[in-house]
């Protein structure tokens, strides 16, 4: 096991010898505008006590170690370094640690990140540290549970704006005022108590917005939060800090109604930050988020919202992560499930959107629902032994699935209940760490029903039950009404059903055309084997409805079948039911069964065609597209896959010339159309008209990003050269810019192209984690014959890339490289040659990474899965 690669029980050992109490840390970033100064020093020193005469390490990964001092004593750094560990001997009742070192600059976004804006020259610099990069910049004790108050330091450019963790207590310019280049200096008061994964540093020349939240303190007392934004100065003029101001004065409103103690870290601010790997980070004080929220270019309602959620879900992770939080990444739901839960429920709760909970059944439960269908799904409660399969479970499982079930918790306990076990929970726990009893225990006693069964049930088994409604009828009334449960572990093939609280609704046409609610009733689906089918007799006798929605109103975490009869309605009248949510809950049902082989992939995409100007909801229109591409592209049979493909963007087109001017309807065709373009199709012309004067269509107004995304359909079908691409570069000289032209250099059909773009991302380390993902993207467009030459390549690099690259990149890498594959005509899933090269890499590297083994896994039962639903489309 590398050096790296902490195990849960090597941390265990260190937490139970250690108690960390202060880092004072000092950054000289003084030249990190000169490109050619690869590295800066940083300096550790640490406080801490350990029982006597004991042995243990510290963190550090990064260039060298200069100095490494404990306990006065000057200890030999070839002795006690070996790339990634400080070794400590002899340890006192109290000690102090210094270490000073060189820390690399990154490129991938693990540590602190340096990136140059191409629009302006200016050097940007901030970090990001979960799961365990805090140590690529200063040595520490890098595990979630040593938390202790850090102090930063930093030395940088004068004219630069710098923040921390911690409010600025000093700032000083070191150099006389005309000397160039001039120097400041930053001091930033001591953090309370928190984990190394939250230390957090921005600095460069950020565009800064400043606001105060005023609220109350737990006493009554009005409590005064400063607020501040951040963004690249070349963005300034497309950032809405005021909106943003706003929701995040609605969201800490929100928070102090349901949790105590009132916000602990002083002061709140919010940097959007380029070339950012996640969404968001809650570093306390200072929470980073991707600029792809800084909308540069026209964006639709539902992003607005997204990054609304986004905001809310930070913000909940002051209380959930931050204040408490988790001992060891097992309990990485203590904090992700509940953010993403909150988050959700916040926008509903303190902002004008009610669509919340419709997106979050669209979008983010999908991306559960995929992920717990993998052979590599785990438990919401995972077990996690190390840190790479830490890395590896930031998942739809953690994040989405974890939401899923505390909403069923919440209607389980009640939500007065859960929020006073929440204000208890933090209460108890300040600033300290916990496990899934400590919660359990909160939740017990406020609520007064046992939790260990639901625990048990919910938390500790893996897999996406499936709840499927038995009908029978009595000529115009319904006889009899039944629930089926299947709840099968993937990974285990046992079966394991749950216990549901959920609602079965029945939807008829009114007079007005629109299918509507008529009746709906409360079901208890118990677990074990009573559980697998659970009668509904409140439903017999009622008039046979059009639809019959299991899981109505989104309560439980299951997938969903349609009774025979009521999949009829939704494949005939989908546009023609009125509640958005039960529309997404039907459009989810009808993917599902693509994905599962049971329905061909085109009456999908032709629902999608014909239903989808009538889908009110502007994200799950979104989600809807994005779908039937994908379901063109790998679930339809290759023999029909190139006519299905002009009929669904012919159909696109025609939607986008009839959509209302300016509409997010009329946006989101024009997205589609060209994504969908990328792989052919026949409207060419339409995206080469949409690039030449917008098409002649009243509103659409192709702004950068949506250029960029039709030059990449034109370079992708051949019919833009280098330098078309070029010109279209000259006039969006932004890192946006670059990030779609690398997109789109790569995605030409040709084997110069193809050559290249492996090589870069492959053989070179000249890209950045933005445009290695572009390149990636593009390399998978174009036809698949001029990537076939490059699976030896692919499976006898895995080694090396994952050696080689930083576990990010790597990911990307071995996750979007992996080759993809069609059904012959003859052809059936198991004979597939990619599967059969996957499986033998497999089988023959039983001792490479798990992280590594885990990413090949997932990405050869994706390509099972869509080689099982093209024989399906292939059959009918």
């Amino acid at each position: 096991m590398s050096n790296e690669n902490l195990s849960r029980d090597e941390a265990a050992e260190r937490a139970r010898l250690l108690n960390v109490e202060s880092y004072h840390v000092t950054l000289d970033l003084r030249a990190a505008e000169d490109p050619g100064s690869a590295t800066f020093e940083t300096t550790s020193v640490i406080d801490f006590s350990a029982v006597p005469g004991s042995s243990t390490f510290a963190d550090f990964v990064g260039e060298r170690v200069s100095t490494v001092v404990l306990n006065g004593r000057l200890l030999e750094e070839s002795d006690v370094y070996d790339g990634a560990r400080i070794r400590l001997d002899g340890l006192e009742d109290r000690n102090r640690l210094e270490v000073t070192a060189h820390a690399r600059y990154s490129r991938s976004g693990e540590g602190l990140h340096r990136f140059v804006d191409p629009a302006d020259g200016l050097t940007y610099l901030y970090t990001q540290c979960e799961p365990a990069d805090a140590r690529r910049y200063f040595a520490n004790f890098e595990q979630p549970d040593l938390k202790a108050s850090i102090a930063f330091t930093i030395l940088a450019p004068a004219q630069w704006v710098v923040t921390a963790n911690g409010p600025a207590v000093t700032q000083a310019k070191l150099h006389a005022e005309g000397e160039d280049p001039a120097v400041g200096r930053w001091d930033f008061a001591p953090t309370p108590p928190i984990s190394t994964y939250v230390a957090a540093v921005v600095a460069g020349p950020y565009h800064r917005a400043q606001d105060v939240w005023v609220g109350s303190a737990d006493d009554g007392a009005p409590l005064t939060v400063p607020l501040a934004a951040y963004c690249r100065a070349s963005l300034a003029e497309h950032f809405d800090a005021e909106r943003i101001f706003g929701l995040t004065k609605r969201g800490l409103d929100f928070y102090h109604s349901v949790f105590s103690p009132a916000y602990p870290w002083g002061k709140y601010e919010q940097a959007f930050v380029p070339e950012y790997n996640l969404g968001a980070m809650e570093n306390p004080g200072i929470v980073t988020f991707t600029e792809q929220y800084v909308f540069a270019s026209r964006a639709a309602d539902s992003q607005y919202e997204g990054r609304a959620n986004t905001l809310l879900h930070e913000m909940a992770h002051m209380w959930f992560g931050d204040l408490v939080t988790m001992r060891w990444w097992d309990d990485l739901w203590l904090k992700e499930s509940f953010a993403e839960f909150m988050g959700t429920l916040a926008v509903e709760r303190a902002t004008d959107w009610d669509t919340s909970w419709v997106n979050f059944a669209n979008r983010r439960k999908a991306w559960a629902y995929v992920q717990d269908q993998l052979p590599t799904t785990h438990p919401i409660v995972a077990d996690v032994p190390d840190l790479e399969a830490a890395e590896q479970n930031f998942d739809g499982i953690t994040y989405a699935k974890g939401a899923s079930v505390l909403k069923q918790l919440v209607a389980y306990v009640g939500e007065e209940a859960f929020f006073v076990a929440a204000r208890e929970y933090f209460g108890k726990h300040a600033y300290g760490n916990t496990t899934l009893t400590d919660l359990l225990d909160a939740l017990g006693r406020a609520s007064g029903k046992p939790m260990e069964a639901w625990a048990a049930a919910w938390l500790q088994t893996a897999g996406l039950p499936l709840l499927a409604p038995e009908v029978e009828y009595d000529g115009a009334r319904l006889a009899r009404v039944a629930v089926r449960q299947t709840a099968v572990d993937p990974a285990t093939g046992t079966s394991v059903p749950r216990p549901h609280r959920l609602r079965v609704g029945l939807y008829s046409r009114n007079s007005d055309g629109k299918i509507v609610r008529t009746h709906s009733v409360d079901v208890e689906v118990a677990a074990g084997q009573a559980g697998e089918l659970t009668e509904v007799p409140d439903l017999s006798g009622l008039t046979f409805p059009d639809l019959i929605l299991v899981n109505d109103e989104d309560l439980t975490y299951a997938k969903v079948r349609l009774d025979p009869e009521s999949e009829q309605t939704v494949r005939n009248s989908l546009g023609d039911i009125a509640d958005p949510l039960a529309r997404a809950l039907c459009w989810t049902a009808l993917w599902h069964e693509v994905r599962d082989g049971e329905s061909p992939a085109r009456h999908y995409v032709r629902s999608v065609a014909r239903f989808g100007p009538s889908e009110s909801t502007i994200g799950v229109l979104l989600t809807v597209l994005d779908n039937a591409r994908t379901a063109i592209e790998r679930y339809a049979s290759l023999a029909e896959r190139e006519a299905l493909r002009g009929e669904y963007l012919a159909a696109v087109g025609e939607h986008l010339k009839r959509a209302a001017p300016g509409s997010d309807e009329q946006l989101a065709w024009a997205r589609a159309l060209a994504r969908g373009s990328r792989y052919g199709g026949g409207e060419l012309e339409l995206v080469r008209s949409l690039l030449e004067d917008d098409g002649g269509i009243p509103g659409i107004a192709a702004d950068a990003d949506l250029r960029w995304s039709l030059w990449q359909a034109m370079a992708a079908q051949g019919a833009a050269d280098e330098s078309d691409l070029e010109a279209e570069l000259a006039r969006d000289a932004t890192a946006r810019g670059r990030v779609g032209y690398c997109l789109a250099l790569a995605a030409r059909p040709t084997p110069e192209a193809k050559a290249e773009a492996w090589r870069a991302v492959v053989e070179r380390d000249d890209l950045s984690n933005e445009l290695l993902k572009a390149t990636i993207e593009g390399f998978g467009l174009g036809p698949k014959e001029l990537r076939r030459r490059y699976l030896d390549a692919y499976f006898s690099s895995l080694e090396e890339v994952w050696a080689e690259k930083s576990n990010e990149l790597a990911s990307r890498i071995v996750t979007g490289f992996f080759p993809d594959s069609d059904l012959g005509p003859d052809g059936s899933p198991g004979d597939d040659g990619v599967l059969k090269l996957a499986d033998s890499w497999l089988a023959q590297h039983v001792d490479a990474p798990q992280a590594l083994r885990r990413i090949l896994v997932e990405q050869r039962d994706h390509l099972r899965r869509a080689l099982v639903a093209q024989s399906r489309s292939q059959r009918t």
